[in-house]
């Protein structure tokens, strides 16, 4: 049973999250708080068991990724979903730099965020797709401002030589789950598109979460972008 503390100082919005938590036979609620300081002191107790960090950003008293750093420093297996009105590309990557693994908008909270957590857990790493087209989008307007005009020929033949090199890396069917899962797939959808079971499809992330040197479904698209991996045209997902 996974345990959980939810960090959000609306209280209509805590209670709904804790609700959903309490309602799933394989989570537990460790606490429920509203502030940086209260999150740290549960985080801080030694008898407290601290298996998923659900927290918003804008709290009264700082920044809930002051509670992430502080949770993967002192609960190392501890992963964290981050639910917040912040929709913009620095706060993500910032959550992402700090150790969440999921980043969901509230305007697109999930009706059971239980399900979600269990989803993560299992090793997805939810985003919200119009975050994660916005993120893709900056990340990659940063690559081409940061490619110098100068040597372009000999850099592009490294570039070439280097992107070659890294889908020598991925066999074909880890390549082909890479760019279902970076245009916003769920392993599900993934698995129904290839006729495979989605334990196949984890262990195709699995093994890309390795060779990328990654731990994070947004990780891997990042990194696999910034290799050459992915089309530079994001596409969007059927329904999404």
């Amino acid at each position: 049973m996974w345990r959980v503390l939810i960090v959000e100082d609306d209280s209509q919005m805590r209670d709904f999250f804790a609700a959903s938590v309490q309602r799933s036979p394989s989570l537990a609620l460790a606490r429920s708080v509203a502030t940086v300081a209260d999150a740290i002191a549960v985080l801080s107790d030694p008898t407290q068991v601290v298996d998923v960090l659900l927290t918003d950003l804008g709290l009264p008293d700082g920044s809930g990724l002051e509670v992430i750093r502080y949770a993967r420093r002192s609960h190392p297996a501890c992963e964290a979903l981050v639910i917040s009105m912040f929709g913009d590309e620095d706060n993500v990557l910032a959550s992402i730099e700090a150790g969440a693994l999921g980043y969901i908008h509230k305007d697109a909270a999930p009706d059971d965020i239980a399900k979600t957590i269990l989803e993560m857990k299992a090793g997805a790493s939810p985003i919200s797709p119009m975050i994660a087209r916005r993120v893709l989008f900056k990340y990659r307007a940063m690559q081409t401002d940061a490619v110098a005009a100068p040597a372009i020929s000999a850099y592009g033949a490294a570039k070439s030589e280097a992107v070659d090199g890294a889908k020598s890396l991925l066999s074909r069917r880890e390549q082909e789950v890479l760019e279902l899962v970076s245009r916003g797939f769920s392993y599900s959808e993934i698995a129904e598109l290839k006729n495979l079971s989605v334990h196949t499809i984890q262990t195709h992330i699995k093994s890309l979460y390795g060779k990328l040197e990654v731990h994070s479904k947004m990780e891997a698209v990042l990194e696999a972008t910034r290799m050459g991996l992915l089309p530079q045209k994001l596409q969007s997902s059927a329904g999404k």
